[in-house]
């Protein structure tokens, strides 16, 4: 596995994590995580470098939800469990389907 592709899927798990962490962060609260959001751009600026433009703007498009969501109403308890049983919490299915094709082509480059 060459290290451009190493490279690629640390910052892809990072980005994953952190963004699923502000996304939370985001439905429970009105007040936003400036500096965590400040990370996540961050990760998203050296995929600019790393990843293709179609992994990018799946990555710009979910930190744009994310900064969405804080402007609208904090979520309860039981509205996470019925966002998790419906599977409308889990946003990051493209963004990871996606990272996945992309390490799978550069193993085989």
């Amino acid at each position: 596995m060459s290290r451009t592709c190493c490279a690629d899927k640390n910052l892809y798990k990072e980005f994953i994590e952190a963004a699923s962490r502000y996304y939370v962060h985001a439905l429970q609260h009105e007040e936003a995580d400036i500096p965590g959001l400040v990370d996540l751009y961050a990760k998203i600026d050296r995929m600019r470098i790393l990843s293709s433009a179609k992994i990018v703007e799946i990555a710009e498009r979910f930190a744009q939800k994310i900064v969405d969501t804080y402007s609208e109403p904090n979520k309860s308890f039981i509205e996470l469990r019925e966002m998790i049983n419906s599977s409308s919490v889990n946003l990051m299915r493209e963004f990871s389907t996606a990272g996945r094709e992309e390490l799978e082509t550069l193993q085989t480059v």
